[in-house]
């Protein structure tokens, strides 16, 4: 195509061309390929398989002399156990230990309740160490009063008079036996109140000065090093960015006002040559500029090498575009 010769437009592409050409080209690959594919893994797939199936058995029972998964779960799980075990009996000891000093903290927190609980304990060990018999004035008690129910029947001295004796007897220590039950009971929901509810719930927390020291290290951990300033590891790299911009925004406009500078000057070149050279060439090259200097025009070929000569120093006078300074 030649200078002054109209440009062709290339004519646009038919994506469906396009699509059909991949398609044929994909179908053909797969038809040659894909039973390839399924031919080696025919052949090949029983021995992935078993070897997976191995490596699993070895990866849970063990290789090598050494232990399996199962084996490290069995050996973890005891050793965790016994570790457990040994802080649980720790920490019962160290409460063991405290126990008196919990309960005495109670008592001198509160004595008219620890007297209030005192009462009760002892009444339910009066109770109960009366439940176990009868005194004479019981006995005479409930012996009156059988005889002289059959006394006034004239039946004193029968079997079913001693009968009711015995019986009389029975309903006492019962009555006896409920009266220490519910005596006891009392007693053991005061001291579940006063001593064992509270005492669990304060030996099972964290000492305040525990808590104190937490929050004294958290305060510590944060302020510390905000009170020493913090150092920015990345700010050598920002301001080497940020002159490593300056220096490329520097660089691109000197650039541009260099090569204004040297086509304001070629464009007095090329003017004063044409000029020049219009007498010899009936005014073709100051038409043509510079591209009649450069050989594309010129009829004569002195004038043409001259145009070479010009066109060749061209390039002298227009730099490359400076690099960009790299930042490390």
């Amino acid at each position: 195509m030649g200078i002054f010769s109209k440009p062709k437009v290339p004519e646009p592409v038919d994506p469906l061309d396009i699509a059909g050409q991949q398609s044929g080209k994909m179908l053909g690959y797969y038809g040659a390929e894909v039973p390839k594919w399924l031919q080696l893994q025919e052949e090949l797939g029983p021995q992935f398989m078993a070897q997976m199936f191995g490596q699993t058995g070895q990866f849970l029972g063990g290789v090598g002399g050494q232990p399996g998964l199962e084996a490290l779960q069995l050996s973890t799980g005891q050793r965790a156990g016994e570790t457990l075990g040994q802080l649980r009996a720790g920490e019962i000891g160290q409460m063991t230990g405290q126990t008196g000093l919990a309960r005495g903290l109670m008592e001198a927190m509160s004595p008219e309740q620890a007297a209030v609980v005192q009462g009760f304990a002892s009444e339910a060990e009066r109770a109960r160490a009366s439940a176990q018999g009868v005194t004479p004035e019981e006995r005479r008690g409930y012996e009156q009063q059988s005889r002289e129910g059959f006394q006034a029947a004239g039946r004193l001295g029968g079997n079913r008079s001693i009968v009711s004796e015995a019986m009389g007897r029975e309903d006492v220590l019962a009555r006896k036996r409920t009266e220490a039950a519910q005596a006891g009971g009392r007693s053991y929901d005061a001291a579940q109140r006063f001593y064992t509810a509270p005492g669990l719930a304060l030996l099972g927390q964290s000492p305040l000065s525990y808590e104190a020291g937490r929050s004294t290290l958290g305060m510590a951990l944060t302020g510390g090093p905000a009170s020493s300033g913090e150092f920015d590891y990345n700010a050598p790299l920002g301001f080497a960015g940020q002159r490593a911009s300056a220096t490329d925004a520097y660089n691109m406009a000197k650039f541009q006002a260099d090569q204004q500078r040297k086509a304001q000057t070629m464009g007095l070149i090329t003017k004063g040559i044409g000029l020049a050279a219009a007498p010899f060439t009936g005014g073709l090259s100051a038409g043509l500029g510079l591209s009649g200097l450069a050989g594309g025009a010129a009829g004569a070929t002195g004038l043409s090498g001259m145009g070479l000569s010009a066109g060749m120093g061209l390039s002298g006078l227009f730099g490359g575009i400076p690099k960009a300074t790299p930042v490390y």
